[in-house]
């Protein structure tokens, strides 16, 4: 029964999903960060959703209430499993997976919506039009929106190899990759990549860059302009809270100062260079301080070994551009998925 000569019930509870997707797609462009409290709503409403539908559909008789039941259970049983197996594997972030599952719930069919006698009344060809117009012939929107994320990806990828080709930056990390100037980094998205063979290798995470230069109270230029100094751990003084390593929250890593006014002081590993250039030469124990970093911060700085965390900092001390692969805003062609289904 449609309400208002709109859609379902059911289906205009769905719509109170997608402000929140819309939201989630736009912080994704922005900061690559979506706070957690959103899902558990959306997650409420897509399930208030499909029990609706369902108590519709009951005793699910007949075809219709069979193929009901089949393409809830291909949503439920495949697509929830999928995004923690996916999660697992580092395919998707944690925001992407929790994305996916509440899709899952809230779109395991195809809503149908009309335009009502009383929007637009003159306009009568309006209203002989349901939405979405070109509907999926699997009938799980969920799996829909996840097609045409993915085939978005795909697209990225292709964009990345012609505009890398055009610019003449001939690579095995062309397919995946940005050159990205050194100075550019506190304001990327992305992982350092690792060219030293016929495949690309991920490289230091940037937000975990970002998180070592907070935690030592210095900047990317300060760095590069005295890297024997930084790379020697006796250099670190006073320690900072690390933050997650977000572009636009926490203290600048480029050298600027942020919206709340905070600027590190001078790093007194560039007062020591400036006093001694030879004092940080030669072999050390714990170069850049790398163990200690990742002893103290909660967590792990995305997964970032020692070792990982050594070969970006030599990489960008000593280069003036590297390739990056970017963050791809998953959440953004999810949600435009959603939509188009």
């Amino acid at each position: 029964m449609d309400v208002l000569g709109v859609a379902s019930a059911a289906d205009l509870i769905r719509l109170l999903v997608l402000p929140g997707f819309a939201w989630a797609a736009y912080r994704d462009i922005r900061t690559r960060r979506v706070a957690s409290a959103l899902w558990l709503p959306l997650l409420a409403l897509g399930a208030l959703a499909l029990v609706v539908e369902a108590a519709g559909a009951y005793p699910f008789d007949g075809y219709a209430g069979r193929l009901f039941l089949v393409r809830v259970g291909f949503s439920l049983l495949f697509l929830v499993p999928f995004s923690v197996l996916a999660y697992r594997m580092a395919a998707f972030g944690g925001a992407d997976a929790k994305a996916l599952v509440v899709l899952a719930v809230a779109f395991p069919t195809t809503p149908a919506y009309v335009v009502p006698l009383w929007i637009l009344p003159d306009v009568t060809w309006l209203h002989t039009v349901g939405f979405p117009a070109h509907p999926s012939a699997l009938g799980v929107t969920a799996m829909s929106a996840l097609t045409n994320a993915v085939l978005f990806g795909a697209g990225y990828v292709a964009l990345l190899f012609v505009s890398n080709v055009a610019a003449g930056r001939l690579s095995s990390a062309m397919f995946v990759g940005r050159w990205t100037a050194v100075e550019d980094l506190p304001d990327v998205h992305g992982q350092l990549i690792r060219v030293d063979g016929l495949r690309p290798q991920r490289g230091l995470d940037l937000d975990a860059l970002r998180m070592y230069l907070r935690w030592r109270g210095t900047t990317l230029a300060a760095l590069r302009e005295a890297p024997e100094a930084h790379r020697d751990p006796a250099s670190v003084g006073e320690t900072h809270p690390p933050t997650d390593g977000a572009v636009h929250d926490g203290p600048r890593t480029d050298g600027g100062v942020d919206d709340g006014g905070f600027e590190f002081p001078e790093s007194a590993a560039t007062t020591d260079a400036a006093a001694d250039p030879g004092s940080a030469a030669g072999d050390v124990d714990d170069p850049w301080a790398a163990e200690r970093f990742l002893d103290e911060i909660d967590g792990t700085a995305y997964g970032t070994a020692p070792d990982t965390l050594r070969e970006g900092l030599d990489r960008v001390a000593a280069e003036d551009a590297l390739w990056v692969s970017p963050g791809l805003p998953f959440l953004v062609p999810l949600f435009g998925g959603s939509c188009s289904r």
